[in-house]
């Protein structure tokens, strides 16, 4: 399998020179206030599937994969928040998007989306901002959460993104054994079928180590660019307990869980101080994924950011 055949699954995406590299990009509707999604780390736009569809009756609506992510080409070059701003930057101006948009940043994505609004607050209209990762992520690290980690710290994912960076398309069907969730099986064949070799492209993992390497830095950063604009926001969190019951389900520790769950928690409800024209909005039934959870909460918000004063 190659990132041709990938495409070939149906046609659904084209790609587009950015910035001297092929990305992959998405595009449905014609009308309404442009509308950008930016996923999370190592995530497909063909997850927000149902998002799409619904959004693109009344909007524009564009979604792209960052460079090693889909059929988007990656080089040597460091992926972090500020190349995702550059690159948002210039696919506008390719795309002829020159009205203020609605940026839609789902975790890592929601991390770019808010360096990109404080970069370029003329060309956001308003922010919709899916259980962000926090510019305050660090404190995560301060948790003492001993099970939890054992799989899933940064150095962690850092070494099994070198490894899985180096294998082939079979190899790494043979390691991760992909699987949909079953949410995404509700999703047509042909995109679970992308879904699956999605996950199976080895320059996924190049680009995920280079985006968690750096993400911590970023963050910094972008604390460090100044106040958010007072434009429309809100703010998307997942559901705590529904999300503990999830990971007791598991077999995890409850107590780490509930520990972790109330820090996230504490972070996303302090994005809604982001600006002074916002609102919370709590996702029930909805872990991580709320896109998929909960893709009506989503649209609505959407839709509704406008009524924000």
């Amino acid at each position: 399998m190659n990132n041709a055949l990938y495409m070939g699954v149906k046609k659904i995406s084209e790609i587009l020179v950015v910035n001297q590299k092929n990305m992959e990009i998405l595009q449905r509707g014609e009308n309404g206030t442009p509308i950008i999604i930016l996923t999370g780390l190592g995530c497909s736009f063909d997850e927000w599937h149902d998002v799409i569809t619904t959004l693109s009756k009344t909007n524009r609506v564009v979604m792209y994969h960052r460079p090693g992510l889909g059929a988007s080409e990656i080089r040597n070059e460091v992926r972090n928040t500020q190349a995702v701003v550059n690159e948002l930057k210039e696919l506008m101006r390719l795309l002829e998007i020159h009205e203020p948009v609605l940026l839609v940043g789902h975790s890592y994505g929601g991390l770019c989306v808010q360096h990109f609004v404080k970069k370029y607050p003329k060309k956001v209209a308003g922010v919709i901002l899916v259980d962000s990762t926090s510019v305050d992520l660090k404190v995560l690290d301060e948790l003492n959460l001993p099970v939890l980690n054992e799989e899933s710290t940064d150095e962690i994912w850092i070494e099994k993104c070198d490894s899985y960076s180096l294998m082939n398309h079979e190899e790494l069907r043979g390691i991760i054994n992909p699987t949909l969730t079953e949410q995404q099986k509700r999703l047509p064949l042909y995109v679970q079928q992308r879904l699956i070799y999605f996950q199976i492209i080895p320059t996924l993992y190049k680009a995920m180590r280079s985006e968690i390497s750096n993400w911590k830095k970023d963050a910094d950063i972008i604390k460090s660019l100044g106040a958010f604009p007072n434009i429309p926001l809100i703010v998307i969190g997942r559901d705590k307990e529904y999300t503990i019951r999830l990971g007791t389900d598991d077999g995890l520790p409850e107590s780490e869980l509930r520990l972790f769950e109330e820090k996230w928690q504490e972070l996303i409800l302090s994005q809604v101080n982001l600006s002074q024209r916002s609102r919370f909005i709590l996702a029930q039934n909805s872990s991580h994924s709320i896109h998929m959870d909960r893709p009506d909460i989503i649209i609505e918000s959407i839709n509704n950011i406008n009524q924000i004063r």
